[in-house]
C-alpha cells in the first residue's frame, strides 16, 4: 500500500514538474523573445527592465531561470504582476479560487443529481417516449454554448422580469463570500451554477445510460436478480456500483479542469470573481506572470483529480476489487 502510494506521488510530482518545465519555456524562453520586457509591460522604465533582469535571473542560464521561477510560485509566493502595478500573483489566485470553487461545487451538484435523474429514468423507460424525450432534452442542454445561456438568463433575471415576484430574489451580477451572508453566498450561486451545470447533466445523463443499460447485462445483475433482488435494488445499487466507472472518471476531470478556470465564461458573464476570470484578466493584458500562476495551478488540480479517480476506482467497481482479491 505504502510503495503504492509512493509510486503514485512520485508520478504526480514528475507530471507537474513536465507541465511546469513546458509552461516555463512557452512563456519564458520563446526564441527571440525577451521575457523581461513581457513583464515588465509596456511603457515600462529601463529601471524596472533591468530590476526584473536581476531579480528573475533573465541574464543568466535558463536553468537557473525557471529554479527562480518556481521558487517565485511555490516557495516564496513573491511572484509579481507589474502589469498590476506589483501586485503579487499568488495571493490573487488564493483569493480567487474560493469562489471557483463554491461555483463549481454547486454546479457539480446540479448536474450529477440532474444527471442521475435523466440518466436511470432514460435506462429503465429505453426506447419509449421518455426515454426519447430526456435525451433530447439532454442534447439540447449540451449544444447551448453557456456563454449565451448565461447572456439570456442574466436577460431575463436582470432586466426584463426582474421585478416580477419570480425573480425578484435575484441578487446583482457578483459574489458574495459566506463569511459575510451564507444566504446571499447561495443566491449569488444558484444562477451561475445552474448554467454551467445545464451542458453537464446531458452530457453525464447520456454516459450514465449507455453504462447502465451495458451493466444490466452483467454477469453480476443476473446473479441479483436470481437471488430474488427487486428492480429498485437491482437498478440503483447493483446497477449504478458497475456503471461509476466511467462516470467517476469523467467527473473527475470535468471537476478538475473546472477549478482550473474552465469556468472562465460562466465566471465572466456573471462577473464572478474567480480563477477563470482572473485568467481571462491576465490575457486581456498580457500579464505572463499572472498567466503562468493560473495555467499551474490549473494543472496541479487535474493531476490531483486523476490521482483521486483511480484511487476510487477499486471502492466504486466491485470487479477490480476481485480481481486484486484473486491474485
Amino acid at each position: 500500500m505504502i510503495r503504492s502510494l509512493a509510486s503514485r506521488t512520485g508520478q504526480m510530482l514528475l507530471v507537474i514538474f513536465g507541465i511546469s518545465v513546458l509552461v516555463f519555456c512557452i512563456f519564458f524562453a520563446t526564441p527571440g523573445a525577451d521575457p523581461t520586457a513581457r513583464i515588465a509591460g509596456r511603457g515600462a522604465s529601463p529601471q524596472v527592465v533591468e530590476r526584473i533582469r536581476a531579480e528573475y535571473g533573465f541574464d543568466r542560464p535558463l536553468p537557473v531561470q525557471y529554479v527562480k521561477m518556481m521558487e517565485k510560485l511555490f516557495v516564496t509566493r513573491d511572484l509579481t504582476s507589474f502589469v498590476n502595478h506589483g501586485q503579487r500573483v499568488v495571493p490573487e489566485v488564493l483569493q480567487a479560487a474560493p469562489v471557483t470553487l463554491s461555483l463549481v461545487l454547486w454546479a457539480a451538484f446540479f448536474w450529477v443529481s440532474g444527471s442521475l435523474v435523466f440518466g436511470i429514468a432514460s435506462a429503465v423507460l429505453r426506447d419509449s417516449w421518455v426515454d426519447r424525450l430526456l435525451m433530447v432534452l439532454g442534447l439540447i442542454g449540451l449544444s447551448m454554448p453557456v456563454f449565451w445561456l448565461g447572456e439570456v438568463v442574466n436577460l431575463v433575471t436582470q432586466s426584463r422580469w426582474h421585478d416580477t415576484f419570480l425573480f425578484r430574489w435575484v441578487p446583482p451580477l457578483g459574489y458574495v463570500p459566506f463569511s459575510q451572508s451564507p444566504w446571499g453566498w447561495a443566491k449569488a450561486l444558484f444562477l451561475p451554477s445552474l448554467t454551467l451545470a445545464v451542458c453537464f447533466i446531458g452530457l453525464y445523463a447520456r454516459v450514465l445510460r449507455s453504462e447502465l443499460l451495458t451493466a444490466m447485462g452483467e454477469d453480476a445483475i443476473r446473479t441479483a436478480r436470481a437471488k430474488g433482488a427487486g428492480p429498485v435494488r437491482v437498478w440503483l445499487w447493483h446497477g449504478l456500483r458497475l456503471s461509476w466507472l466511467s462516470y467517476i472518471s469523467l467527473f473527475g476531470l470535468d471537476f478538475a479542469q473546472l477549478l482550473g478556470g474552465g469556468a472562465l465564461l460562466t465566471e465572466v458573464v456573471f462577473a464572478m470573481p474567480g480563477v477563470g476570470r482572473l485568467t481571462y484578466q491576465a490575457l486581456a493584458t498580457l500579464d505572463l506572470p499572472l498567466i503562468m500562476a493560473t495555467v499551474m495551478y490549473a494543472a496541479v488540480f487535474v493531476v490531483i483529480a486523476n490521482a483521486l479517480v483511480d484511487g476510487l476506482y477499486a471502492l466504486l467497481d466491485p470487479r477490480i476489487m476481485e480481481g486484486r482479491h484473486g491474485r
